[in-house]
């Protein structure tokens, strides 16, 4: 079976236009019941008890009409609903490990803008769903609601101090024999989910923390702030005259950061960081796994350390497949998902910027000093907007474009056409010996995919 609304993060869209619609979101409240909770069964277990799924979401105002419809679904198929309000994804499936419920879902288009939003899952252990069982929760959305009897309609509770059980969480995974007094780190929350838990991990870990991208109105999540629009932090810890800054995305999931120079530094350099730092202790679990997009300065310098690597399709879930095969810990993406299986069932920001300020603490350097022995590629990407239908790899003229580069860069460099799995783009990316090379030959490229998505659309 083909997937439908699924792509690599869930189900995710413009609001009104399908698949997010209310009437969509019912039924898939429904389907995912069924499925997650009760077993794909027609009817409550055996014991009489019913089962429980927990929702969060970021802070997007389409969050009120989409819980709405998830939580009425959930009741209709005999499911008791926990809410959480705005959590971070990681929030939630933590949390939903932690109260042993059957399923976590997660409200959010991450680090698209406002008008847009999503529905993902997890499982009962923290987990995202893998591909049959989001299949299976396509399928239901083909049948027709029938509701349970009213005995057995599920009921909604809302959980008592959410935000501070994450936050102790969070603290847990950064050393107890260690602190942050004497830092001040500007934390951007990107107006997001991680706005009213994020400072206060950093301050009650010990730092000084200046809050920035902590005032959500419904309408101004990751707009000019956050993991995507690093510049913001840049600007602020340099005002505020901070050692580092910390920068995340409307749910949580994804790390930049930012030094006292005003450095930027992404998910490659980030992973970096700390797998030197595990490898030179002593605790790396296997290698690193990273995705085909990773920077192959990154797979160079982890082998001067004798790190294995190996590359994963883009996105965060085929990282976490990956780690699983090999049997490792850490694995991550440029774009700043970063996977600590050691310390959490997913990607989470914080967690993931506690563990780069673990290495900074105990190896008493800047993030600077860390990355010495780093030299990446220049990388040119560029998003061409398209029908996500059209197979525009198979084009001729796209084809030709692409052999023209990689001869033009004569083996020193390398090109990768994907569809995003979160927006209707085709993602251009090139990488060479110079930023002149691949700024030239990406936009020969885009423009060769611009003109046959025309053609074909």
């Amino acid at each position: 079976m083909s997937r439908r609304y699924f792509g690599t993060d869930g189900i995710r869209g413009r609001v009104g236009e399908d698949p997010i619609t209310p009437e969509l979101v019912l039924h898939l409240g429904y389907a995912a019941g069924k499925v997650l909770a009760l077993g794909d069964s027609d009817s409550l277990p055996s014991h009489g008890e019913r089962p429980a799924v927990m929702i969060g979401k970021d802070t997007r105002i389409s969050g009120y009409l989409l819980e709405s419809a998830l939580q009425a679904g959930l009741s209709a198929a005999g499911v008791d609903v926990h809410l959480v309000g705005p959590m971070p994804t990681p929030g939630v499936a933590y949390l939903t490990r932690a109260l042993r419920l059957q399923a976590g879902i997660v409200i959010s288009a991450s680090h698209n803008p406002f008008e847009d939003n999503g529905i993902k899952f997890f499982s009962g252990n923290g987990d995202k769903l893998p591909d049959a069982v989001e299949l299976a929760i396509e399928a239901r959305l083909a049948d027709p609601i029938r509701t349970m009897p009213s005995q057995g309609l599920g009921k909604a509770y809302r959980v008592a101090d959410a935000a501070g059980r994450y936050i102790e969480f969070c603290k847990s995974t950064y050393p107890p024999e260690l602190d942050l007094r004497g830092m001040r780190i500007v934390v951007d929350s990107a107006h997001g989910a991680c706005y009213h838990v994020a400072g206060r991990v950093f301050h009650e870990l010990g730092a000084e923390v200046v809050t920035v991208g902590d005032r959500p109105d419904g309408l101004n999540i990751n707009r000019d702030c956050g993991a995507t629009h690093p510049e913001f932090l840049r600007e602020a810890v340099l005002e505020h005259r901070a050692n580092l800054g910390v920068a995340l995305d409307g749910d949580g999931d994804r790390l930049v950061m930012v030094d006292g120079r005003g450095a930027i530094y992404d998910g490659d350099q980030l992973l970096y960081v700390i797998a030197r730092y595990r490898s030179e202790q002593g605790v790396l679990k296997g290698g690193v796994v990273g995705t085909l997009m990773t920077n192959l300065g990154l797979e160079q310098a982890l082998a001067k350390l004798d790190i294995p690597f190996v590359r994963a399709k883009v996105g965060d879930r085929y990282v976490l497949e990956a780690l699983r095969e090999q049997g490792w810990q850490l694995g991550g993406e440029g774009s700043g998902h970063l996977l600590c299986l050691d310390k959490h069932t997913t990607g989470d920001g914080i967690i993931s910027a506690l563990q780069v300020l673990r290495a900074v603490r105990e190896q008493r350097k800047e993030l600077s000093e860390l990355l010495e022995p780093l030299t990446f590629y220049p990388q040119t990407l560029i998003n061409v907007r398209m029908d996500s239908r059209i197979d525009v790899l198979a084009i001729p003229a796209v084809q030709q474009s692409v052999a023209e580069a990689e001869r033009g860069m004569a083996g020193r460099g390398r090109v990768l056409l994907r569809p995003s799995g979160t927006e209707p783009v085709l993602r251009v990316m090139v990488e060479g010996p110079s930023a002149e090379v691949t700024e030239r030959w990406g936009r020969s490229i885009a423009e060769a995919v611009g003109r046959a998505a025309r053609q074909t659309g």
